[in-house]
């Protein structure tokens, strides 16, 4: 592969929206363990949170796919390979890209979010708690504008 077809395959894989319109693979090999990827996000991404059984499994999956995805890059960036491989190379990187911005996507927001939902929910009823040990608590209407 020449050097000027090296850059551009690199500059195809890092490009900001190299992964638009991009499908996930539907079968990987990722150190040597061929992976059903579109099937195992797709399980994962239809449910709303991931469970507490399933955290670990896609937490080793994303950082089994970020290896994967450098050792590939480097393969690009300095193996001896032909323009085809590199093609190769750079359409499984972008669907690896793909896999992970979906699996990045459930992250811990959703753990954040329902733990800030519980804490809202604790305050609420230590407050209505508090009002009514205080006497404080009238039906609401001693509210005086608010």
């Amino acid at each position: 592969m020449q050097e000027y077809e090296r850059k551009q395959l690199l500059e195809r894989v890092e490009r900001e929206g190299a992964t638009v319109g991009a499908d996930i693979p539907e079968t990987i090999t990722v150190q040597g363990e061929e992976i059903e990827l579109r099937t195992f996000v797709f399980e994962i991404k239809r449910r709303e949170t991931v469970p507490a059984g399933e955290r670990d499994r896609v937490e080793q999956a994303k950082r089994n796919l970020r290896r994967e995805r450098r050792e590939r890059l480097e393969a690009i960036e300095e193996g001896d390979i032909s323009r085809e491989e590199g093609e190769e190379l750079a359409g499984s990187i972008i669907g690896i890209d793909r896999a992970l911005n979906a699996l990045e996507s459930l992250g811990p927001t959703d753990l954040e979010r329902e733990q800030q939902a519980k804490q809202a929910q604790d305050r609420k009823r230590w407050m209505s708690f508090l009002k009514k040990a205080l006497g404080k608590d009238d039906g609401g209407a001693s509210r005086r504008g608010r």
